[in-house]
């Protein structure tokens, strides 16, 4: 299922307060590709300007306040401080922010052009995260070289603090651009995902995601601590001023630590939670239920699991579906819930055989479009009454239909329901197909149920005195006012209600058998 077909299948996961891409600001998969591109862009650059800001305002506080060591905040520095670092800032933020982004979206040209990617731009897709996160650290690379140099040429003595302070807040950033650049490329990376799962690549997963936050929140800060103790025994310092250092710098894990943290669990938990309402949605019913797979991990491969599984449930349901009309509901959900064997048992039925008058006539007069429009006309007439009643239709054979009351699932009052079938029935066919007169038998009586032919192929029928009474009824029908025609044995059978419906008649010998038969009709 693609990502059209998704979008218009799943519109009922609003109710449940899901996105398709795990945020409502990621909009849906399936909207036109300018706002996509729109979209992705604006929460790209102002995710990554933001990103930098930060950085480098903590550089500023961390060189100025926190780390022990010589003031930058001298006349010697003012070229350094008061020019060149706004300058390259402003700088890398364009070029980080705006360009590279740019540079990005033009790679990932297929996807704005709506149209499946090859299996390389597939890989750039999804290795573009990682990509503009080495280009953000690039340029941090550049700017610790540029700014250690710069401030060691006025005081070597700077050199530990000024490369310690960009390195720490260079991995900060950079781990914030990884997260806030995977997010925002969800859609392009839904997109590649369609074209099917790639390779694995080893510490790309999950695990690789946690690890890489672990990093960055914690092994990293508590590094600089290490380095911060280490330059205090060659550079002592106040108490004072250590414990300063420590705190701020422990705030600052704690704060980018749990920041980290949270954004790597959700980025785990959305994926989870699409699977989860697309489960409530099949648990409902709902088998067209899909998500969207825009994760590159093992969370991807259960998404992609998930809409596996819809789609055999799909295929199940619409197999069950059909297994069901043709040889009735009844009969599919008796043969699904049990092992199916040849032969039956005896059960007491009755039974309703209905058979058009004239069907040659019918069929040389007509084009056979038009008589196979009518005869579905008929038959939907006939089908409906006998399932209201609680019968199903056991086989169609041409222009006649063969109806079963009483198996393969047991009814009260079996009888009753096939007489009150057949009155109805008369009714409407008379009105609704006035082309098409039938004769209707009903009978009642013990008959064989059950599977009928080979291991390789059978089919559930009734075999027995009453079917084949039943369908000499239906002929003898033919030949009399209302063309309904009931045995008293049926009439017999029935509750009283129904019974004082139907008038006794004359007691004939039908063809083909040797005892007569006492028939019932309808009483009006």
């Amino acid at each position: 299922m693609d990502l059209l077909d998704y979008s218009r299948t799943t519109m009922s996961a609003r109710s449940n307060r899901t996105a398709p891409l795990g945020s409502a600001i990621l909009g849906e998969p399936a909207e036109p590709v300018r706002r996509q591109r729109i979209r992705i862009q604006s929460l790209l650059t102002l995710s990554l300007v933001a990103t930098h800001l930060v950085g480098a305002a903590l550089v500023a506080a961390l060189i100025n306040v926190v780390i022990p060591g010589p003031s930058v905040l001298t006349s010697d520095f003012l070229v350094v401080t008061a020019i060149l670092a706004p300058v390259y800032v402003g700088v890398a933020i364009v070029l980080g922010s705006v360009m590279f982004t740019r540079g990005a979206l033009r790679r990932l040209r297929w996807a704005l052009e709506d149209r499946p990617p090859t299996a390389a731009e597939q890989r750039i897709a999804l290795q573009m995260p990682w990509r503009i996160t080495l280009e953000q650290g690039g340029l941090w690379f550049l700017g610790l070289i540029l700014f250690t140099t710069c401030f060691g040429l006025v005081d070597p003595e700077t050199i530990p603090k000024v490369a310690l302070t960009i390195t720490l807040a260079g991995f900060t950033v950079c781990g914030f651009a990884y997260m806030f650049t995977e997010f925002a490329l969800r859609p392009i990376s839904a997109r590649a995902l369609e074209a099917g799962t790639p390779p694995r690549r080893r510490f790309a997963g999950t695990t690789g995601r946690v690890m890489l936050s672990w990093a960055l929140g914690s092994a990293v800060p508590v590094v600089g601590l290490i380095l911060v103790a280490v330059f205090a025994f060659i550079r002592p310092v106040t108490t004072t001023r250590l414990a300063i250092t420590i705190l701020v710098l422990c705030t600052i894990a704690l704060f980018t630590g749990s920041l980290l943290m949270y954004l790597t669990v959700r980025s785990t938990i959305a994926p989870i939670e699409s699977v989860r309402f697309g489960m409530r949605r099949i648990e409902d019913g709902s088998f067209d239920a899909a998500v969207v797979v825009y994760d590159g991990t093992e969370l991807g491969q259960l998404q992609t699991g998930f809409n596996r599984m819809a789609e055999g449930l799909r295929e199940r349901e619409r197999m069950r579906d059909v297994f069901g009309r043709h040889v009735g509901r009844d009969v599919a959900a008796a043969a699904l819930n049990r092992a199916e064997t040849l032969g039956g048992e005896e059960r007491e039925v009755a039974v309703l055989f209905i058979d058009i008058i004239g069907s040659t006539g019918i069929a040389a007069s007509r084009p056979p479009t038009e008589v196979v429009e009518l005869l579905n006309r008929f038959f939907a007439v006939v089908v409906h009454e006998i399932h209201v009643a609680g019968g199903f239709v056991n086989k169609f054979e041409g222009d006649a239909a063969l109806a079963i009351f009483g198996a393969p699932v047991a009814v009260d009052d079996a009888p009753g329901r096939a007489l009150a079938a057949a009155r109805r029935m008369a009714q409407r066919l008379e009105t609704e197909v006035p082309e098409c007169r039938a004769g209707i038998g009903i009978t009642a009586g013990i008959a064989v149920a059950g599977n009928i032919g080979a291991e390789e192929r059978f089919e559930y029928t009734v075999i027995g005195d009453p079917v084949n009474e039943a369908a000499r009824l239906s002929e003898f029908a033919k030949t009399v006012p209302g063309h309904v025609v009931a045995s008293r044995r049926a009439l017999d059978a029935a509750s009283g209600e129904e019974r004082a419906r139907w008038t006794l008649g004359e007691e004939v010998v039908l063809r083909g058998r040797l005892e007569s038969t006492h028939l019932a009709v309808p009483a009006c």
